[in-house]
């Protein structure tokens, strides 16, 4: 008798999902976020063993603002070209998950799933710049996705549990890493198979964090801020860039114009990819 197996479930999906959890748990895993099928074909032509997506390059590329204005259909269509575009694991980040109750946020783990995607960043902001989820509400999400994973045929989705204690700020400043670590517990045993607390980047803390978490720990750099190196040596096992390269292509273009515009050079131009090499990484 034949089996339909269905895009979600299919043979290469379920075995980029088993090499991304060996890349997320046996080495420093460096995801350089893309935006487009673009940014991610040149991503992965730059060396990058897995792709993660960036909300806001997303919103960004469909003319609207990051912070969950997008909606579910407009990212995993997003997410489907940039998984059809390259051979490697691809995470997306799905943000809050696109509604506030864990049914929404099993509908778009369905969808991601659908689309390709083996791995999601969910977020416990209700929105920019807060306030979060409480705990058993963000446990409750993670839980749906990861009981809508499994119920899809990929029980090895990747789950990254984001909490935006230190990027917002929220409550006192000595007591943000106890929260951190007490969220942390509750999304290990909800399901999350890692953290990520995007706006720290004191290595200090990120030491202690590291030591005490039962997750591993995702961190975001910035220009300026720790490096790659010395982010691992503080035990972070994942390490993102969120919008930083989409910021960099934007403000690449914008300078190339303003000097195009106004002296009529093309100085801004120089060292830039030839259209050989770009062009020949789209012909499939």
């Amino acid at each position: 008798m034949s089996v339909d197996i269905s895009p979600s479930t299919d043979a290469a999906t379920k075995r980029k999902a088993r090499l991304f959890r060996t890349l997320s748990t046996e080495s420093v895993l460096v995801l350089p976020n893309a935006w487009d099928a673009a940014s991610a074909t040149v991503i992965a032509a730059a060396g990058a063993t897995a792709i993660a997506t960036t909300s806001g390059g997303v919103s960004w590329s469909l003319g609207c603002g990051d912070g969950q204005r997008l909606t579910r259909g407009e990212m995993v269509e997003a997410a489907r070209r940039i998984v059809d575009s390259v051979d490697l694991p691809v995470t997306v980040d799905v943000e809050g998950g696109y509604g506030p109750a864990p049914a929404d946020v099993a509908a778009t783990v369905r969808a991601v799933i659908e689309a390709g995607a083996v791995g999601v960043n969910l977020e416990d902001s209700t929105a920019a710049g807060g306030p979060l989820f409480d705990v058993a509400e963000q446990s409750a999400r993670l839980g749906a996705a990861k009981n809508a994973a499994a119920a899809a045929g990929l029980p090895e989705l990747f789950i990254n549990a984001r909490t935006d204690i230190f990027l917002f700020a929220i409550g006192p400043s000595d007591a943000r890493l106890g929260e951190v670590l007490a969220r942390t517990a509750a999304y290990a045993k909800a399901g999350a198979d890692s953290i990520f607390v995007p706006g720290l980047l004191d290595l200090d803390v990120l030491n202690t964090l590291c030591a005490e978490s039962p997750l591993p720990v995702n961190a975001m750099v910035v220009a300026g801020g720790p490096s790659v190196t010395e982010l691992a040596q503080a035990g972070v096992r994942r390490i993102s860039l969120g919008t930083g390269l989409a910021q960099a292509a934007y403000t690449a273009a914008r300078r190339a114009a303003a000097e195009l515009l106004g002296t009529g050079g093309l100085t801004a131009l120089d060292g830039s990819l030839d259209f050989s090499e770009l062009d020949v990484l789209f012909r499939h």
